[in-house]
């Protein structure tokens, strides 16, 4: 079987790794080496911080949502608010009732009062 060279197939990756490291510093956007770690330790990143927005945005939405319970008279705190909520098998999530806290303030007011009569 004849010899086959990696030429044209290694360069064409490497071009790939290294357009993938550009604008990275110093020798980052240059050495093949170098650069194919950079992107690699990129690669985890962006996939952590894709895992970790969701984090931030529950919490932002339960800020918000607790923020709106603070501003009504008689309203429970957040926790009793959500335990009040699946006791009467109300199904809005946290993304939703936030909505409706920001943009809506009285109909977030009337799904409170509902949750928390008796």
């Amino acid at each position: 079987m004849p010899r086959v060279k990696t030429g044209v197939v290694r360069r064409k990756g490497h071009k790939k790794i290294l357009s993938l490291a550009k604008g990275y510093r110093m020798t980052r956007n240059r050495l093949f080496k170098v650069a194919n770690e950079a992107v690699l330790h990129a690669g985890q990143y962006a996939y952590n911080g894709r895992k970790e927005r969701k984090q931030q945005m529950r919490i932002i939405w339960i800020t918000r949502i607790n923020a709106a319970l603070s501003s009504i008279v008689d309203a429970p705190k957040y926790s009793r608010f959500i335990k009040a909520l699946s006791d009467k098998k109300i199904l809005l999530n946290r993304k939703s009732m936030a909505a409706l806290a920001t943009t809506i303030p009285n109909a977030f007011k009337d799904v409170v009062s509902f949750s928390t009569k008796k």
